[in-house]
This record gives structure tokens, sequence and C-alpha cells, in this order.
């Protein structure tokens, strides 16, 4: 493993769909070595599209509740790491005076994606996929990996 932090939140616009997404894929990979979290600048509901594309490979994200910044304290995480333009930029105001590093991970917004419900989907798989291959990239690939 690669400079796994002790604590790690993942944050989005509306936690709803990339960070949940990370959030959940980090803890299949890493959940017994760091604690794992997710927010958003703002909450809403778990996205149904994210649920499929997680269901997909047997990880299960219906209970996930939405959080805010405001919901978790900065100086409890040693990384964040940021889905979204609006949420890197909250993440620096939110960290300012704490110790814990930013990294910011640009990703898709599937919810963004227009068409058939096959075509959505494919969407949300994708990003599912480009948030697994950065965590292996950076976090490496655990000795049992479950995904």
């Amino acid at each position: 493993m690669t400079g796994l932090p002790s604590s790690l939140l993942f944050a989005c616009s509306e936690n709803s769909v990339r960070s949940p997404m990370a959030e959940a894929l980090a803890k299949r990979l890493y959940g017994q070595m760091v604690y794992i979290d997710s927010v958003g600048v703002r909450a809403s509901e778990v996205d149904g599209f994210a649920v499929a594309a997680l269901d997909e490979i047997d990880i299960d994200v219906h209970r996930h509740h939405a959080k805010t910044f405001d919901d978790v304290d900065a100086a409890s995480f040693e990384l964040i790491v940021t889905l979204s333009p609006e949420a890197h930029h909250s993440a620096l105001e939110f960290t300012r005076g704490t110790a814990a590093e930013v990294e910011y991970w640009p990703m898709p917004d599937p919810s963004a994606v227009e068409g058939s419900r096959e075509t959505r989907l494919d969407a949300y798989r994708h990003t599912r996929d480009q948030v697994l291959a950065r965590l292996k990239a950076r976090f490496g690939i655990p000795i049992t990996p479950s995904v």
C-alpha cells in the first residue's frame, strides 16, 4: 500500500453519486485499515443508478445517509479527496487551519448523461470503474482485494 492514510473523506457536490461510490469502494478495499466517510457540499438521497452500479459488484449502499461538511470534523481526517470542482473549493475552506491534506480527483458526473436507462447506467459504471482504478493506483491493491 502506498501512503494509505489513517482516515479518509470523499467529497462531491451532493453526496449522492461520486462520493458514496468512492466511500463504498474504498471501504471494500481498505475498510479494515482506514476510517472512511463521505460528504457533499449539499446532501441529497443516494442516486438509484449509483446504487445499481454498485449492486452489480455486490456493494450495498441502500442505507447510505447523505451528509455535508457541516456534519463532520475536518480535524478527524488525514486526507480529503474531492471529486468535483465545487467540493474541492469547499474542502479547501473546510480544512483551513487543520493538518488535513486535500487531493482533487476530477470525476465525471454521470447524472448529467441523458439517454436510455442502459446509456445512463453505463455512465455510472464508467465513473465507478474510474474511482476504483484511482483508488488502487493511489493507495495500492490490498493483499486480498475484493473488487
